[in-house]
């Protein structure tokens, strides 16, 4: 089937309007209409090949909210007319113990994911949501629940898995005490998310200016990272730290916050830190995790959650024809906190 999305051909050069061949339906795959997909950090990063082994064109996209068109013969969770989502992954092996354990995303063989991928049957390179349709294998296809406002749920397929996933893993409730470092399109979904399982959610950033905007997600106070006194007195205090700053930088400021057994995690550099005395860590047995998205049934969880509790992304609605300046507004952190593109301007392009 051809459709059209948005693609990036060169590293250099701005995303611009392409033809796309999706594959015929197999037996249990869906196909998709997509009619919101969220603009992800990292889609900025594969357009710009800044992780290299980039297969051109590129269609980014892994943010993904859309209606079924047509399913495939064997196809038993899904009609035409239900209202899903798409995430990160399109595959994986199925068989081995970390996909059988429910953590697809930890596949012993390796995902596929959703673009700059390659099928696993035939080899086709993938192509992701910024465009209008999309054809996907059933067990990844997830069930968007009624009453989520699919025009802002889109991100929580990225975003809001990425950051749902340690707080389920450390398992964050009631009296927990967690730290969220950077306050960007992941750091305001874990405050968000926090909030609604019952923490004490501290905003950690350089400065108090991020203040009123950390008090408008529900977190309950900002730390200071700056303000030696500030961080000298909340030495010992959290149970969890989820850092989300996006890259290199230095973790020693927040690993003595941590308490006795406790963890930071990161969910959002990808690649090195800086140099760190192993000090803390010793002394206070803490330690420094990392966590990739969840699986498909922990994402699941997540979006029922969400429509549960009404927990959103703050979002701003973009037209694809914007993607350009959406991307250099990212650079500049210039969006609070994601954009959304309304898939329908793809009609215009």
């Amino acid at each position: 089937m051809k459709t059209i999305g948005y693609a990036a051909t060169n590293p250099n050069l701005p995303l611009a309007p392409h033809d796309i061949e999706r594959r015929k339906l197999r037996d249990n795959d869906v196909g998709i209409e997509i009619l919101y997909c969220g603009v992800c950090h990292s889609d900025l990063h594969q357009a710009r090949n800044d992780w290299g082994a980039l297969i051109y064109p590129l269609v980014p996209g892994h943010e993904i909210v859309g209606r079924i068109t047509g399913v495939g013969s064997a196809v038993t969770r899904y009609k035409v007319g239900d209202m899903v989502a798409v995430g990160c992954i399109v595959d994986s092996c199925g068989r081995c113990d970390q996909c059988l354990n429910h953590e697809e995303q930890m596949c012993r063989e390796g995902v596929t994911q959703t673009y700059n991928d390659r099928d696993r049957i035939t080899g086709e390179v993938t192509h992701g949501g910024y465009s209008r349709h999309i054809v996907v294998r059933e067990e990844f296809v997830l069930a968007v629940p009624k009453g989520l406002d699919i025009s802002r749920a889109a991100p929580l397929l990225c975003a809001g898995i990425t950051t749902w996933s340690p707080l389920r893993t450390w398992n964050v409730g009631p009296g927990s005490r967690v730290g969220v470092v950077g306050l960007g399109g992941l750091g305001h979904m874990a405050v968000k998310l926090a909030v609604g399982l019952g923490a004490e959610v501290t905003v950690i950033s350089r400065t108090d200016a991020k203040t009123a905007d950390a008090l408008a997600l529900g977190a309950d106070r900002v730390l200071a990272s700056g303000d030696a006194t500030a961080m000298a007195g909340s030495a010992s205090s959290f149970d969890l730290i989820i850092d989300t700053i996006p890259m290199r930088h230095d973790l020693s400021p927040y690993l003595p916050l941590l308490d006795v057994d406790a963890t930071l995690v990161i969910v959002g550099q990808l690649g090195m830190v800086d140099e760190h005395s192993t000090l803390p860590l010793l002394m206070g047995r803490r330690r420094i995790s990392g966590s990739p998205i969840g699986g498909i049934a922990e994402t699941q969880e997540m979006l029922n959650f969400c429509a549960r509790m009404n927990i959103l992304p703050d979002c701003e609605m973009i037209a694809i024809q914007d993607i350009n300046t959406a991307f250099e507004r990212i650079e500049r952190a210039d969006v609070r906190y994601r954009f959304v593109i309304d898939m329908a301007s793809l009609e215009a392009a």
